[in-house]
C-alpha cells in the first residue's frame, strides 16, 4: 500500500506563520516524526493534532528508518517536522525521506517558514542567485574550505552559525575576504527581539564584540563584486569570441580583435578561443 510522507514546513519563532495546510496535515497525520519531542509538543498542542510523536534526530535516523517504512506499509500516512523551520535544511530526515523514496511511496513538502530565505530576502543583498552552506565547519581543513568558498563567491551566501561562535565567524571572514564585504546578520527572525544588522563585515564584527548576540543567527553574505565583475567580463568576451568563430574568422584575427575590444590579457584571450574552437571540434 503506498502512503504519504509529509514534510511540513513550522514557524520559526511565530505560531501565526503556520499555514492552514500544515495545520491540515498535522492533524491528519497518523504519526509525526520529530527532532525534539518536547518542542514539537507546543506545536501539536497548538494546531490540535492527536497523532503520536515519534523522535527521528541524528543519533536514531538510521535505526528509525525501517520502523518508519513499516508504518507507511500498513497505509499510515505520517509528518515529518523539524524544531523549526523547513525539515532536512540543516536538520536530520535526508536519510529517511531517501528511504521512502526508494520504497515507492509519496514525499510531499508543505511549504512553510525558512530562517534562511527570511534572511536572505530581507537582507537587502542581492537575492537572484545564492548559495546555502548551513553551519560552516568548526575547525581544520573542512572549516578553511567553507569560509574560503564564502570569500570567493561570486553569489550571496547564507549561513547558519550559533551566537556563542558569531563573533568568531566574522573575524575569519574580515581576515579572508575584501575590505567593504558586505553582510546581513540576522537575528531571532520573526521573534519579539528581531533584528537585522545590515553593513559591512567589518561594522558588524565591532557590533557583537560589543554586544554579544543571543538567539538563532543567520548570515547572509554579499558576492565578491571583483569576482563578479570580472566573469562578466568573461562572458561577454566568450560570447564575442564565438560570435566571430562562427562568422569563420581564423582563431588568431578572433583573439587580436577581442583582446582590443575586451582589454583582457592575451594569453586568457587566446584559451578561450581555442577552448571554444575544441568545443565546436568534438561536436
Amino acid at each position: 500500500m503506498v502512503a504519504t510522507l509529509y514534510l511540513v514546513s513550522t514557524p520559526i519563532g511565530n505560531l501565526e506563520d503556520l499555514s492552514p495546510r500544515a495545520v491540515r496535515v498535522l492533524r491528519s497525520s497518523s504519526r509525526i516524526l520529530a527532532e525534539d519531542t518536547r518542542r514539537s509538543r507546543i506545536l501539536a498542542d497548538h494546531t490540535g493534532a492527536k497523532g503520536p510523536l515519534v523522535s527521528v534526530h541524528e543519533h536514531n535516523e538510521e535505526s528509525r528508518t525501517a520502523q518508519i517504512l513499516g508504518w507507511l506499509e500498513s497505509g499510515e500516512d505520517i509528518a515529518l517536522v523539524t524544531d523549526a523551520g523547513t525539515p532536512l535544511v540543516s536538520d536530520p530526515g535526508a536519510r529517511v525521506v531517501r528511504a521512502v523514496v526508494e520504497a515507492g511511496h509519496e514525499v510531499t513538502p508543505i511549504p512553510g517558514p525558512s530562517a534562511a530565505l527570511a534572511a536572505l530576502v530581507a537582507s537587502g543583498l542581492p537575492a537572484e542567485r545564492f548559495v546555502f552552506l548551513g553551519f560552516p565547519a568548526r575547525k581544520g581543513q573542512d572549516r578553511k574550505s567553507d569560509l574560503a568558498r564564502v570569500a570567493e563567491s561570486t553569489e550571496t551566501v547564507i549561513l547558519f552559525e550559533s551566537p556563542n561562535r558569531l563573533v568568531r565567524l566574522l573575524e575569519d571572514l574580515d581576515s579572508l575576504c575584501k575590505s567593504g564585504r558586505g553582510v546581513c546578520v540576522a537575528r531571532e527572525v520573526t521573534k519579539v527581539h528581531e533584528e537585522f544588522l545590515r553593513g559591512t563585515i567589518s561594522d558588524a564584527l565591532g557590533h557583537f564584540r560589543e554586544y554579544p548576540p543571543r538567539g538563532e543567527v543567520t548570515v547572509v553574505v554579499a558576492p565578491d563584486d571583483q569576482l563578479l565583475d570580472q566573469e562578466y567580463e568573461l562572458e561577454c568576451a566568450r560570447s564575442v569570441a564565438k560570435e566571430l568563430l562562427d562568422s569563420g574568422n581564423p582563431a588568431s584575427s578572433v583573439v587580436r580583435q577581442v583582446v582590443e575590444d575586451s582589454g583582457l590579457a592575451r594569453n586568457l584571450v587566446y584559451r578561450i578561443v581555442h577552448d571554444l574552437k575544441d568545443s565546436e571540434n568534438e561536436r
